[in-house]
């Protein structure tokens, strides 16, 4: 069996000022052909889980064609859009005669031409390779999914955990179901669910939408169910896709699927006053932080999530945390490329002044003046250890390990989120040896931090990642879902 493989993933923030275009795609990942391949192999990802499954059943080819993927932020430019869907289209139709497609797509991702690029992505190869080639793909939970990817994909398989701790196995999902249809021994339905109300960035780990993913579980069960899976959606993409969804696939039974998306559906919406949440800011979640008799505190801003597609050199948090000179305290990390050149112009074991921060915007938190020394420079190139994404390469390009009173700040060219320590040893620096480690993420990092910190504070700073959704001018028909409609 002969599979085009193809990887388009961006999660769009379109409250950011940061324009989407190719050389942002480029920083990441822009690959053509067998680097796809390369890339993922022996990684804890989608296209990692697609080739070992591939490879585990045999008889299955996958043909690399084309992978555009960059950090969550603003609106992907038309131009550019226009690009990624020729490129993909051209290069599977290159390949000549084809079984089945598989993509690596995300689902909350928008252009300046296309506030649902992949429903249009998949329109646009069904459109050129016709309603009968199979067409798979694996979904981040935070999609906001739509008919449209409904009506012209084959098999949606979607993320259950947050963190994305089942990349992996979504892939595997995909080939593996792919498979047993081209077999003739699976005729897929799918049944989709969309409900009037957004959430925000909640983990599944514990809480209420641990529950929503059991019920899910007990579903996939039942005899003929195929899969089960909750859409948490993407509330800061202000388009007409965006809400919470539930997606459902049965073996040959669309009402069955039907039935499981309904129940699941019904048990999220009873739920929807449970996922409000007030956060604390950024002086009391230190206070609490520091007051907690071990080490070491995660304490997450969760406002100026880079996953989320902020800018990931907020200040709110960080001038607290200056403010407070604590000993044992570090902030990993904050992105600013001047501040990098900066120390890497002067050297180890120099004092410069700088400003440090508030580069993107003015609505993460002003530039912060600070007298630091360089302690060390280093280019941010790791290898990941936590269960999301175990065995890929990362690589924020050159970065800083400043010390500025007590506390230590790792400053990086390319913004990220922290999602182990991998970056702390580099630069280091050992966990055991902060009472409090400050990060920018929502959620991701727990897959690794969680089992080792002391305590978790998340706190809501100002930011195009907050909990608050009020600081949101919504102008879609988003804003007439709940809480948005109450507000």
């Amino acid at each position: 069996m002969r599979v085009a493989l193809a990887q388009v993933s961006h999660e769009t923030n379109t409250f950011s000022s940061e324009l989407t275009d190719k050389a942002a795609f480029s920083l990441r990942s822009w690959v053509e052909g067998d680097d796809l391949l390369a890339r993922h192999r022996g990684v804890r990802d989608y296209i990692g889980g697609m080739i070992d499954e591939a490879e585990s059943i045999g008889g299955i080819e996958l043909l690399p064609t084309f992978g555009a993927i960059t950090s969550p932020s603003g609106y992907i430019r038309a131009e550019t859009w226009n690009e990624i869907k020729a490129k993909v289209v051209e290069s599977i139709g290159r390949l000549g005669p084809i079984d089945a497609i598989a993509l690596e797509l995300h689902g909350a991702g928008v252009a300046e031409n296309a506030d649902d690029i992949e429903g249009d992505l998949l329109r646009a190869l069904r459109n050129a390779f016709g309603q009968d080639i199979p067409i798979v793909a694996t979904l981040d939970l935070h999609g906001n999914t739509t008919e449209r990817m409904i009506d012209n994909a084959t098999m949606l398989f979607c993320v259950k955990e947050y963190p994305h701790i089942d990349m992996y196995e979504r892939g595997q999902d995909a080939i593996r179901h792919l498979d047993l249809m081209m077999k003739g021994q699976l005729d897929p339905r799918m049944a989709l669910v969309r409900l009037p109300m957004v959430m925000p960035t909640t983990t599944t780990f514990h809480g209420p939408l641990k529950a929503v993913n059991e019920r899910c579980a007990a579903w996939e069960a039942k005899a003929g169910m195929v899969h089960c899976a909750a859409f948490h959606g993407f509330p800061y993409a202000d388009t007409s896709a965006g809400c919470v969804s539930v997606l459902a696939i049965a073996d040959g039974d669309e009402a069955l699927a039907m039935a499981a998306a309904r129940d699941v559906a019904d048990l999220i919406w009873g739920m929807r006053q449970s996922l409000l949440i007030d956060l604390p800011g950024a002086e009391e979640g230190l206070d609490i932080a520091l007051a907690h008799d071990a080490g070491p505190v995660i304490v997450n801003e969760t406002s100026d999530n880079p996953g989320a597609g902020a800018p990931g050199d907020g200040t709110g948090l960080l001038a607290a945390m200056l403010k407070r000179d604590a000993p044992r305290t570090c902030f990993v990390h904050m992105a600013d490329a001047e501040v990098v050149a900066a120390a890497h112009a002067a050297g180890e074991g120099s004092t410069i002044t700088v400003a440090l921060g508030g580069k993107a915007d003015r609505l993460h938190g002003e530039p912060l003046p600070v007298e630091a020394k360089v302690v060390l420079n280093t280019r941010c190139r790791f290898v990941a250890s936590s269960p999301m994404g175990k065995g890929g390469l990362r690589d924020l390009g050159l970065s800083t390990r400043l010390r500025i009173g007590n506390v230590d700040v790792v400053v990086t060219e390319l913004k990220s989120q922290l999602l182990d320590d991998e970056m702390m040893k580099i630069h280091g620096m050992e966990m055991a040896g902060y009472k409090v480690i400050a990060i920018k993420s929502s959620q991701h990092f727990r897959a690794f931090f969680e089992p080792v910190a002391a305590r978790i504070v998340t706190v809501d700073t100002p930011g195009i990642a907050t909990f608050k959704f009020e600081r949101f001018a919504y102008k879609t028909a988003t804003k007439y879902l709940f809480p948005l409609c109450g507000l």
